[in-house]
């Protein structure tokens, strides 16, 4: 073992950086080359990203981050690794976050409920000629239509942890710049090309195509949970060609859902069952108080599923399960965590820099993305492995501040070596300290995003 390999190995023990040592325990570097992320020359692509980690837990811009040091790495280098078309930015997410459910499973409560989410959020985007922009969409946080970006994402959460497996960017009719107008020239075997054509394919089929990859993968989950707009008999379909239990809210629409029988709608059905069944009370917080039963139909699509009608003071909301085994209060708690992705956006947005990428290039704008829901997967994977878990924000800013205290105490310490390194009967006993010095630095770049100077 020569002297950089001694001195990596004492400062990974004594810095104990969860960041880098996660990195590690994940193998990302073997991850990142079987996404094929390559580099013939200059900085190792596995040091762009651990930088770009970083950046997010720090909150930092590129240009904030590049100008911590002289010796930095400059913007172009993080820019180059965002806009490259040969990375499999979607295998590098897949591959990153199947590796912490092994590691999870570990950890894992055998009697915990474990769900796929399928959801989609809009994002504003202001500029003009962002790739992947459209007018014209729906903002449920703003209750308007904005520019933006309609990012469909696929979550798994088993109760304690929320990762981010999957997602893509929807475009509607009105989107501002067309695939064949796009800035990168990408080949059409690409997986870049590959990616910008599932733009196109329409909310529903992205996420079918999201929930095959991943039980493809290996990814096991007890139910895939989505809400009304996914919900339709044909989605519903091919999750039981899947082998995949639904549950899911319905929307009281007579053209969507047609069932067999002598009742062939929702309010039909109701409207026939609400007396013959034994009536339940529930509530919902601390306000919202409803009554339900449930009963089993069918439909020429579907096949028989379970609904549980929740009334309320002035609405009924349907509840549809394929799993026709299971209990109303079941049922009724298990879509309940369909929130979980909702708070996954918040937290993305909070503390990971989801919705504030202020790239215009499609494939720079997948990436940074990837990032984000990389980070925040890293970052829920150190929360479960924690002694004393905590939410992810209260994480986050730990981790932030560790990261900072981190760097001003290699610094000082640096100085302190490089004081010592001028007295000149070290300089004449000892050839080896000031490349000591040089190979703390380096290694402090690598732990900490940037070389501390003297």
């Amino acid at each position: 073992m020569n002297i950089q390999e001694k001195i990596t190995n004492i400062i990974n023990g004594k810095l104990k950086n969860p960041i880098f040592k996660t990195m590690q325990v994940l193998n990302i570097k073997t991850i990142l080359s079987q996404s094929k992320f390559t580099k013939k020359d200059g900085v190792s692509v596995y040091m762009v990203v651990i930088h770009f980690v970083y950046m997010l837990v720090m909150n930092k811009k590129i240009s904030t981050f590049s100008n911590q040091s002289d010796d930095s790495l400059k913007k172009d280098v993080y820019y180059r690794l965002l806009s490259n078309s040969n990375y499999n930015w979607r295998k590098l997410l897949s591959l990153s976050t199947l590796k912490i459910l092994k590691l999870l499973h570990k950890v894992q409560d055998k009697k915990a409920v474990r769900v796929l989410i399928i959801d989609d959020t809009v994002e504003g985007k202001v500029g003009k000629d962002i790739e992947g922009s459209s007018d014209y969409l729906w903002s449920n946080k703003e209750k308007r239509t904005i520019r933006g970006i309609n990012v469909v994402s696929l979550n798994y959460s088993d109760g304690f942890s929320n990762l981010m497996l999957d997602f893509e960017i929807a475009t509607n009719k009105y989107a501002r710049v067309a695939l064949e107008n796009f800035t990168n020239i990408v080949d059409y075997r690409s997986n870049a090309h590959i990616r910008r054509l599932e733009t196109l394919k329409g909310k529903s089929q992205i996420a079918i195509a999201m929930v095959k990859r991943a039980v493809n993968s290996g990814i096991y989950a007890d139910y895939l949970l989505v809400d009304s707009w996914y919900s339709k008999p044909s989605f519903i379909k091919e999750m039981n060609e899947l082998g995949l239990k639904v549950i899911t809210r319905v929307a009281n629409n007579n053209k969507i859902w047609n069932f067999l029988g002598d009742r062939k709608t929702l309010t039909g059905i109701y409207d026939k069952y609400k007396k013959l069944k034994d009536i339940k009370s529930g509530t919902y917080g601390k306000k919202v108080k409803y009554k339900y039963f449930s009963v089993v139909v069918e439909h020429k699509k579907a096949g028989k599923i379970k609904i549980v009608f929740l009334k309320t003071s002035d609405k009924l909301i349907p509840i549809v399960s394929t799993d026709l085994d299971i209990s109303d209060e079941t049922i009724i708690e298990t879509y309940r965590r369909r929130w979980d992705i909702e708070q996954g956006y918040k937290e993305l947005r909070e503390h990971f820099g989801f919705g504030t990428e202020e790239n215009r290039i499609y494939e720079a704008l997948i990436a940074r993305i990837t990032l984000s829901f990389f980070t925040y997967n890293i970052v829920s994977y150190i929360n479960r492995i924690s002694h004393e878990p905590k939410t992810i924000g209260g994480l986050f800013k730990d981790l932030e501040c560790e990261l900072y205290t981190l760097a001003i105490a290699m610094q000082t310490f640096i100085l302190i070596l490089n004081e010592i390194a001028q007295i000149e009967e070290i300089v004449n006993r000892n050839d080896d300290f000031s490349t000591i010095i040089d190979i703390l630095k380096d290694m402090t770049q690598k732990l900490l995003g940037f070389r501390c100077e003297s």
